[in-house]
């Protein structure tokens, strides 16, 4: 609906339609939970309004009716997650701001990071973060599930150790940690319950 075309058809092989692509299933994972949109996804109804008007001017969805009561403080996770992904920005803008508020709250939803966000896959996922990210996303030099690895960055600016041995493939956890991130996403999965 946002971008008038169907998710498997989304053309990303540049860096304006990957960000329109990546904002759209964001939007759209976060409507799928119910709630208010504005919570779901990090958002003020300032940014959220910004946003739509930015890269979704025709839609028909407007920030003012996802507003909920203000709320208080950010949930301290979801600011640790986003401030480390602020400190890591390798572009300029808003998107930068407003995707690091998305991720770090996309990122509390117990399924894996790319589902949470309504990506299609992994890649698209990888692709992003090198882009918007760049100084963390080189830091998963061993491809670590991305949630797994925030944490993991997390706990070490802290000063503290979350694994239990000092090598990954000596982790009786290595597969919770790297196992395999493969399937049909939250969207399609939607589609075809729908269909």
């Amino acid at each position: 609906m946002l971008t008038g075309k169907a998710p498997a058809d989304a053309n990303i092989t540049t860096d304006a339609n990957l960000d329109r692509h990546v904002l759209a299933s964001i939007l759209a994972a976060a409507t799928m939970d119910g709630g208010s949109l504005l919570e779901n996804v990090g958002l003020s109804c300032v940014e959220l309004a910004a946003l739509l008007q930015h890269y979704f001017p025709s839609t028909k969805i407007s920030a003012a009716e996802q507003a909920a009561p203000p709320k208080g403080e950010d949930h301290e996770e979801i600011a640790m997650l986003r401030d480390l992904l602020l400190k890591h920005r390798s572009t300029q803008g808003d998107i930068g701001r407003w995707l690091a508020a998305m991720i770090a709250r996309r990122a509390m939803e117990p399924d894996h990071l790319w589902e949470a966000l309504g990506l299609r896959n992994r890649g698209e996922l990888a692709l992003v973060l090198s882009r918007h990210f760049g100084p963390l996303a080189a830091h998963n030099v061993k491809n670590m599930r991305w949630k797994r690895f925030f944490y993991r960055m997390l706990c070490e600016n802290e000063g503290l150790v979350m694994c239990t041995t000092p090598v990954c493939d000596q982790c009786n956890e290595f597969n919770i940690c790297f196992g395999e991130e493969s399937g049909d996403s939250r969207l399609a999965e939607r589609r075809r319950d729908v269909l």
